[in-house]
This record gives C-alpha cells, sequence and structure tokens, in this order.
C-alpha cells in the first residue's frame, strides 16, 4: 500500500506499511458476520479502496509517544469505518450514483440498505471503540456531534452574516476536519504523548482536514484526470459550490456575470464543462484560492514547529507539501 507522503525516513516507512497492513485486516474482519447482504454491503465501499488517510495520521500521532502502544491500530479502524459510514449517508442525501468509482450503495441496492449499512458501521465502530476507555469514547462522541452539525450546515445552506466561502469553510470543519483531527489525536493520546504534543496534533489535524478537501476542489479545475485519477469539472456537472467557483458566485463584477450564470446550475453539457474549466483556470479564483491553500499548509506546519524533530515530524511536513503538490 502506498502511504502518499514522498521520501519518508526508511525505517518509519516500514514500521507504517506494516501498521497499515494490520489496520486493513482488522478493518475486513471486524465488519464480518451472520448476515450476508449486510457484509456485501459493508464491504462494498472497504473494497473500492481509498486514501486511508484517517488511520494514517491515527499512526503518524502515535510516533510522538509509544507506537506499540494497545489501542492504536484498533482507533485508527474506527476512524475509518467512521469515516466510510458518512460516505454511505451521504451518498443517499447526494443522490450520488458513484463513489469511489464505483457504482453507490444506494443505487445498487436502494436508500434504506444504504442508511442501515452506514448504521450498521458505525455499530462496529462503537465496539471497538468501547474498548478504548471513556475519554476516547467522550471523543468520539464529539466528533460525531461535529459531523452532524457539519452535514445540517451544509443541506441549509448559508447562515446569515456569513459570506459563501465562510460558510463552505464551516461546513468543511464539520464534515471533514473534525474527523481527521480526531483520527491524529486517537493515536497521539493512546500513545501516551503529553497534553501539550496532543494539542499542537489535533490543530495540525483540523488544518490538514480543511486543507486535504480544498485541495480536491482545486483539483477538479486544476489537474487532467490522467495527473489526479479525477475526472475533470465533477463539481461543476454536480453543481456543488466550492473554493474556486464560490467567490465567483458572490462577485459583483459584470466580467463575472455570464461564468456566475454558468456556474449557478448543475452543467449538463460537456462542451460547456469544457470551456468553463478553461476560464476558470486563468481566472483569479484560482489564484486566491491556490494562495488559500499554500495558507492553511503553513498554519499546519506552524502548529507542529516545535515538537521534536524526526522522522515522524518530517513526515507529517511532508504530508502538508503532498496535498498541495497534488492540486499544483
Amino acid at each position: 500500500m502506498s502511504l502518499g507522503i514522498p521520501q519518508l525516513d526508511a525505517a518509519l516507512e516500514a514500521s507504517l506499511t506494516a501498521d497499515m497492513a494490520r489496520v486493513e485486516a482488522l478493518l475486513r474482519s471486524h465488519i464480518e458476520g451472520e448476515y450476508p447482504l449486510v457484509i456485501e454491503t459493508s464491504r462494498h465501499l472497504v473494497e473500492a479502496g481509498g486514501k486511508r488517510l484517517r488511520p494514517l495520521l491515527t499512526l503518524l500521532g502515535a510516533q510522538f509517544g509509544n507506537p506499540g502502544a494497545p489501542g492504536i491500530v484498533e482507533a485508527a479502524v474506527v476512524c475509518e469505518l467512521t469515516h466510510l459510514a458518512t460516505l454511505y449517508h451521504d451518498d443517499v442525501m447526494d443522490e450520488a450514483p458513484l463513489r469511489r468509482g464505483v457504482e453507490s450503495a444506494n443505487n445498487r441496492w436502494g436508500n434504506t440498505v444504504a442508511i442501515l449499512t452506514g448504521d450498521y458501521l458505525f455499530a462496529k465502530a462503537s465496539q471497538l471503540l468501547a474498548d478504548l476507555g471513556p475519554e476516547a469514547v467522550r471523543l468520539q462522541a464529539i466528533t460525531f456531534e461535529r459531523l452532524v452539525i457539519g452535514q445540517i450546515n451544509e443541506t441549509q445552506g448559508s447562515s446569515e452574516g456569513l459570506s459563501l466561502l465562510d460558510h463552505y469553510l464551516q461546513v468543511i470543519s464539520g464534515k471533514t476536519s473534525s474527523l481527521i483531527a480526531t483520527s491524529i489525536r486517537f493515536g497521539a493520546l493512546l500513545s501516551g504523548s503529553d497534553a501539550k504534543t496532543i494539542e499542537q496534533l489535533t490543530k495540525y489535524g483540523e488544518l490538514i482536514g480543511t486543507l486535504f478537501q480544498l485541495a480536491d476542489d482545486v483539483i477538479d479545475i486544476a489537474s487532467e484526470s490522467a495527473e489526479s485519477g479525477k475526472t475533470p469539472g465533477t463539481d461543476l456537472r454536480e453543481g456543488v459550490p466550492t473554493l474556486v467557483t464560490l467567490p465567483i458566485l458572490e462577485s459583483s463584477d459584470p466580467a463575472d456575470a455570464e461564468l456566475r450564470a454558468i456556474l449557478a446550475a448543475p452543467i449538463t453539457d460537456e462542451s460547456v464543462v469544457a470551456s468553463t474549466i478553461k476560464v476558470l483556470r486563468t481566472h483569479s479564483a484560482m489564484d486566491n484560492a491556490k494562495t488559500i491553500l499554500k495558507n492553511y499548509a503553513d498554519q499546519a506546519r506552524g502548529e507542529i514547529a516545535d515538537l521534536p524533530a524526526g522522522p515522524a515530524k518530517d513526515a507529517l511536513l511532508k504530508l502538508c507539501d503532498a496535498i498541495i503538490t497534488r492540486s499544483a
């Protein structure tokens, strides 16, 4: 399994690769059971793959304490199961036909089965969590609250007094950053890291979570499919506002009027998708988006600046670079 972080220390890479294999094995074995349909539906997205960023961050967070401490692999699986469960529910709400390049569960088995599969994965995560202690349970509960509030904020639309971009960042904080921050916090907490280190890593996780989502927004416009593995213009086709398009939707500049009208709804004409991508790639909104990405990466690096030097800290710094590079 590729860890997605370039030029890792060889010993750390070997250790993380071995632990990620343990995570993968537990992830798959934990959703075995007596109900064949539930096994099939819950394994659907597990088998489809994914970056496994959350469990990787749990393992990296543990490097600042005792990485062999009990419960770290289990916590990593809890984070991935929680993430997967939210994807099943998200796809129902978004009526998404695809997820990770395969048919979505709701499209294949219907909304009811997809919702219940998500619930099942939350239950399986809770079973593992119960053995990690009350502090871990409390952390998961707080995270789950933030996940739900983030989804509600997205569903209800922009809040009064907030710009579209600020509202979007608020949604990302709940839907994405919360679980990514919790993932690295679990590793630091269970490995016995000191309180200051736990807080520094948690703040880093929050920023990396936002950076990760915003980078996806830029990739959707800036990258060719052969480079990113993502079909350019997916968000445009779905009418999903992003870091690149939100400033244009709020723009009062007459020069943006035609583009603003195009971006106000899903784009169904492929020729319009192509021409819109071309315009967006040279628009000032793209430059602004890249500046925002750099600022988040700089903030994330700053949060861990005074952590002890070593391969684990280097890996976290290189992760910032990797996320920025993939969106360049």
